[in-house]
Parts: C-alpha cells; structure tokens; sequence
C-alpha cells in the first residue's frame, strides 16, 4: 500500500530540505505569490536529491497577499499571461536541472476559485496548453475544473489537504476561521487515514462525504509542517502504507 504526500515549497520558509524526506511530490511557488529563480532552483535540486516529483505552483501575481485574495481587477488575459509565464520560467529552470515537471497545482485563492468559477477554470486549462501533455493538473474531487480538465483530456490528480478541515461542500474551510488549519500531527494523522481507508472526508460539523484522493497536501508554511510529515510518515508506515518516492 503506498501514498502520496506532497508539500507546497518554495515559499520563503526555507523548510523544503527538511520537508523532502518525509514527502513523495513537492508543489515549488513560480514567482506570482512568491518566489525567483535562486528558490526554485533551491526546491527543484532538493526534491531531485530526495527522489520527489516535482510540480508548479503559479498563482495569482499577487505577493503582497501571498496569493491567498482574489483579485476581481485582473482581468483573464491578464491572469492567463501571468500564469503562463510562471509555467515557462519554472519550466526553463526544470530542465536546467535535467529534472521532470510531473504536475501544475494551482495556489491559494486561484486554486480555491477554480473550483467553482467556470471562467478562472478556463484560464487555467488554456495554461496548461504550454506545456507538455503528460504534465498532470491537481483538482479537488467534484470541482468545475475537474469537469474542465476531463473534458479536455487533461490528466488529472484528486487532491486533499491533510491540514485543513472541509464544509459539508467539499470547500474549505476559510482561513479566517480558527478551526480551518490542523497543526496537531496525531488529528492529521486521522484525518488522512480516514480518507485513505474510508475514501470518505469527516467534515467540520461531523459529516462524512464520500471523496477521491490520489494525494494529500500538507502546506509548507503550517508552522507544525515539519512534525506534520514526519508524524504522517512514520505512522503510516506503522499502518503498512509507505510514501510513494520516484
């Protein structure tokens, strides 16, 4: 029985050497919420050295928000311009390094919204265009670009958040809330274990939802990431279920 773990890295918290060895997949910030060529160069050598697939994390090109705001003003040209130029010189630095992009996961507020606005969904399909088809798209299961994806025979990946807590939606719960964001290692462990061996979500209010999860994030800048992956390593490991490295 195997796993996927995967971090978003990158991101200024300079963790990604001590995150690798627990996680199967990385997510490396693209410049629009964060990032330049010194970090992804950094995170794309790490997740080499430690045998982790290696994806693009573009977002909204807002850095003063850390990507986490919609942003109405912009309009889709311009999001989709900035988004594939994200794509391209994180690809450029990929293939410096004779590495493989394995997938594209959106962040933040333009993960969240593609979700469920058609439109910003699009922009993202159009950006996956530029790259090679093989490249995977993470989707949360039941979402409109999901839907979008399928449709246009783009390969996909159902995500989950291992530290975060869900609305009986399949949303997230926000982050202005003080219950959306798991830091115990031990309450991560359960909810992530309960989405492998249930295929269901326990949401906030005690719901159980049926859900597809192909990979479970943990968020790189969650203060507890650290004792998160390496908790979740070793307890699955405990349960017969080893995290899936190249």
């Amino acid at each position: 029985m195997k796993i996927d773990i995967n971090a978003d890295v990158g991101e200024g918290i300079k963790n990604e050497a001590q995150l690798m060895p627990y996680l199967s997949s990385c997510n490396i910030a693209c410049g629009g919420h964060v990032g330049d060529k010194k970090t992804m160069h950094h995170a794309v050598n790490s997740a080499l050295a430690n045998h982790v697939k290696i994806g693009a994390h573009p977002s909204f090109p807002d850095q003063e928000n850390f990507g986490r705001k919609p942003m109405p003003l912009l309009s889709h040209t311009e999001l989709f311009e900035s988004l594939k130029d994200q794509i391209l010189s994180f690809s450029e630095i990929v293939n410096t390094n004779k590495a493989k992009l394995n997938h594209v996961k959106p962040h933040g507020a333009l993960y969240n919204l593609a979700a469920t606005d058609i439109d910003i969904a699009r922009v993202i399909i159009k950006m996956m265009t530029y790259i090679p088809k093989s490249v995977k798209l993470y989707v949360p299961f039941g979402s409109v670009i999901e839907t979008l994806a399928l449709q246009n025979n783009i390969p996909i990946v159902y995500e989950v958040f291992a530290d975060r807590n869900y609305n009986n939606d399949y949303t997230l719960v926000s982050r202005s809330n003080p219950n959306a964001l798991l830091t115990n290692p031990e309450a991560v462990f359960q909810h992530v274990y309960y989405m492998y061996n249930a295929k269901n979500v326990k949401t906030i209010s005690g719901n159980s939802l049926p859900i597809k999860a192909n990979t479970y994030c943990v968020h790189g800048d969650n203060k507890a990431a650290l004792a998160i992956v390496k908790y979740l390593f070793n307890a699955l490991l405990d349960k017969g279920i080893t995290v899936d490295k190249l």
